[in-house]
């Protein structure tokens, strides 16, 4: 989608970390943006910051989880700002642990958050994009954690693995609109992320897990480390541009992913004679 000015942009996750580097990034190159977020006092002091740009800024509280609200905030934003081309799932949990010790709590909220937040907001703002026929955009937030499994993030590995995959059927779907589809994997980024507990619904507990010292100490080391939000939003501005399906921002981790997909070409069994191999589609 390579013409972004006064076009309409609605970011979930928008109030701080990449989200709100991604509604700056999107604001400066002269998109109407709706951001909404779980938060209200982040939402509004984010809304007040995206203003303070003269950007055309819509902040909505909003619960991802909930598909009648990801409905009514669809709505709101046609209204304001009109036809919305660009769609930025991006809200998303961390919850850790060992599987042995996870809650269903610990289940239930992430894959609410992570996975069906992406649903919510596809089948929410999808028949209006392609309705409109203007074209747009999609980019759905996963991580390296939907490239690679690690051991002690299950369901956050769970859901980030679905949001690349119905991103790659996405692509496919949608591309007779004009609409692009991107996956932005990231690496370690300096956000709250590991901070998500703040936001846990009382009905979804998980089991105590108290860092000790040292571990908070590594913790805040790694996060500190990470690369910036506004580096990870130019990515995506540029992906956007271009239509750009995968968004890869640590380039230290591609070693690790040849390694896994040699791994998997070596697994399957030789191709038995006369049967010809699939190509990828489209």
């Amino acid at each position: 989608m390579e013409k972004l000015e006064g076009r309409t942009a609605f970011i979930t996750g928008g109030a701080s970390g990449i989200g709100f580097a991604m509604a700056k990034a999107f604001a400066a190159a002269g998109m109407k943006v709706a951001i909404a977020d779980v938060e209200p006092d982040a939402l509004d002091a984010a809304v007040a910051k995206l203003k303070a740009g003269n950007a055309d800024i819509l902040g909505i509280c909003l619960d991802v989880r909930d598909r009648n609200a990801m409905e009514a905030a669809a709505a709101t934003v046609t209204k304001a700002f009109g036809p919305v081309h660009l769609l930025c799932n991006n809200a998303g949990i961390g919850a850790g642990g060992p599987m042995h010790e996870t809650t269903y709590g610990d289940w239930d909220w992430t894959l609410g958050v992570n996975l069906n937040g992406v649903v919510n907001g596809m089948q929410a703002f999808l028949p209006g994009m392609v309705a409109h026929g203007e074209g747009g955009h999609v980019v759905n937030t996963a991580s390296m954690a939907g490239i690679a499994g690690f051991g002690g993030m299950g369901p956050y590995n769970a859901s980030k693995f679905a949001v690349v995959g119905i991103s790659e059927a996405l692509a496919q779907d949608v591309a007779h609109a004009n609409i692009g589809v991107s996956v932005l994997c990231p690496g370690v980024v300096q956000t709250n992320i590991f901070n998500s507990q703040r936001n846990r619904p009382e009905d979804m507990p998980g089991r105590e897990r108290k860092l000790s010292p040292e571990d908070e100490a590594r913790l805040a080391e790694i996060i500190a480390n990470g690369i910036s939000p506004d580096q990870v939003a130019e990515q995506v501005v540029e992906a956007v541009r271009q239509k750009q399906f995968w968004i890869f921002t640590h380039p230290e981790y591609a070693q690790l992913v040849q390694m896994k997909m040699q791994a998997m070409v070596a697994a399957f069994p030789p191709l038995p004679e006369g049967v010809a191999p699939l190509t990828p589609p489209g």
